[in-house]
């Protein structure tokens, strides 16, 4: 309930541009934490038709881990392709989604 990442983070502000998005994620880990909530683990699944993200994925687990605190093994990343389907098939952009599970501490 501490708003939304476009409150936290507005794009309007140009200390955002150009931001490193682990640098996000540790200062919202940070702000769940002293919420007195517990990050539990993260799944995260990126769109994209190119580059293949296979190769990359163990890397990005360990590096949203450290970010988050977490465990590496509580951090799942996947990829997927959208079939051509969008601005994402066109490869016009790249899409990401993720969840986390969060419980009071």
């Amino acid at each position: 309930a501490a708003g939304d990442i476009g409150h936290l983070f507005p794009d309007s502000d140009p200390a955002y541009e150009g931001a490193d998005s682990l640098v996000l994620l540790r200062r919202v880990a940070e702000l769940v934490r002293g919420r007195g909530w517990s990050i539990e683990n993260i799944d995260a699944t990126v769109l994209a038709e190119r580059p293949k993200l296979a190769p990359h994925i163990a890397a990005m687990r360990a590096r949203l881990a450290a970010a988050a605190g977490l465990a590496v093994e509580d951090v799942a990343v996947k990829a997927t392709t959208v079939e051509k389907m969008g601005s994402i098939g066109r490869e016009e952009g790249i899409g990401a989604m993720a969840v986390a599970t969060v419980s009071r501490t």
